[in-house]
């Protein structure tokens, strides 16, 4: 026990001291909070400043109550947000007035600018152009400011009173609420279980990448410069095994523990909402397990590779059942109650980051929970003991790589 310890404690002391861990320790939670920024940045931005919108409206029946409706949006110190423009001429045709509208597009005058087709209140189309895709909730601006002038136009048509309207056009705001087991409800916040969840998932993707890379790095090293001879001489294989897997977590969990500090420090401010901890205790829990299990099979793969080619070519597919769980996230936050969520769900390769983006989106029966967990512990365990019977052999084995025949051979001995 002393030795295995030994191994955990200098495994631990070599890599914390390390370059690569202090900057990933650094920049990866300064990475995934300016991910977290960057869209309510470029947010404000744009909505920081009036957009100047052209409109050409040769019927003339649309524009007024366009503009009266665009009036009512603002941004900061209650300055317009849209400042409407009018590009109708009597003298021009459209083809002449979109030509001109064109230009003063393309030259920055103008934002953009909205054409009105107009064929009869039956007959009516509105195109929005600009030199890009769009801001989306301009776009929704327009649209639910057209559709009410469109309406109300409509209405005095068939002389129905136009407060009719006003009261057609208003929406009532469907509110969702959660209910848990307990039967308390809560508001879901869409935004902060995407990001909540696909965080965790993104944070246990990298350092099981980071931290694996790097114990198959050295594992290869220590191959090439006989230096894993001696270790062997001085204890067992599954001493060395076991000692390197507590050391890696070990190194894992100071991670966590220090990211966890920031994520408490932040929590509650703008960069960081209060709600995103509320399941953190079996999310850790899932995180720290999915964590053991792939540093289990990092190390029974560290030891049958010579070079870090051979490594990085296997690693990649597992790599692959990281990244499915980010793929699913829009789906599965969606239908969590599918089949195939599911079946991932009772999966060891995809339990831990499944489980944690579906305790933030419903609530799980806790037998599911128990299943979940007993089947990541005897993973965990099935892992090391295979990997304990492949490493024993790998690592005193040099030149061409093991077929997967040979390596069934080596478990079953």
């Amino acid at each position: 026990m002393n030795k295995i310890f030994a191994v955990a404690k200098w495994e631990y002391l070599e890599k914390v001291k390390t370059k690569t861990f202090i900057i990933s320790l650094i920049l990866t939670p300064a990475i995934i909070i300016g991910f977290a920024l960057a869209p309510t940045f470029l947010s404000g931005q744009s909505e920081n400043s009036t957009k100047a919108i052209g409109i050409i409206d040769t019927s003339g029946l649309f524009i007024n109550g366009v503009k009266d409706g665009l009036e009512t949006y603002r941004i900061k110190n209650n300055q317009p947000t849209y400042l409407l423009i009018n590009l109708t001429s009597r003298t021009q045709d459209q083809n002449e007035l979109k030509s001109s509208a064109d230009s003063a597009v393309i030259s920055g005058q103008l934002d953009g600018y909205l054409l009105i087709n107009y064929g009869g209140t039956d007959s009516v189309s509105v195109e929005y152009l600009s030199k890009n895709i769009g801001n989306y909730k301009d776009i929704n601006n327009f649209d639910n400011t057209f559709n009410k002038v469109q309406l109300e136009i409509k209405l005095n048509e068939e002389n129905i009173n136009p407060k009719i309207a006003k009261y057609l056009s208003e929406k009532t705001e469907i509110k969702p609420k959660i209910i848990d087991g307990k039967g308390k409800e809560s508001k879901p916040d869409f935004l902060t279980v995407f990001f909540t969840s696909f965080i965790f998932i993104i944070l246990l993707m990298m350092m099981i990448l980071s931290s694996g890379g790097m114990l198959i790095r050295n594992l290869v090293e220590e191959k090439s410069n006989r230096l894993i001879e001696i270790l062997v001489s001085s204890c067992s294989p599954n001493q060395l095994l076991t000692g390197k897997v507590l050391g890696l977590s070990s190194l894992g969990l100071t991670q966590v523990i220090i990211w966890g500090v920031i994520g408490f420090a932040l929590a509650g401010t703008s960069t960081i909402p209060g709600n995103a901890f509320n399941n953190i205790i079996p999310i850790l829990i899932y995180f720290v397990l999915g964590f053991v299990f792939y540093t289990a099979i990092f190390v029974g793969i560290g030891s049958i590779v010579t070079t870090e080619q051979e490594a990085q070519q296997i690693t990649s597919y597992l790599s692959l059942t990281l990244v499915l769980p980010i793929a699913i996230s829009v789906p599965a936050i969606e239908h969590p109650d599918s089949l195939f969520v599911h079946i991932l769900s009772y999966i060891p390769f995809t339990i831990p980051s499944i489980m944690i983006l579906r305790f933030n989106i419903e609530t799980i029966p806790f037998s599911e929970i128990l299943v979940t967990l007993i089947i990541m512990i005897v993973s965990i365990y099935l892992a090391i003991v295979g990997s304990s019977k492949i490493f024993r052999i790998g690592i005193l084995s040099y030149g061409k790589r093991p077929s997967i025949k040979e390596l069934i051979n080596w478990i079953r001995e």
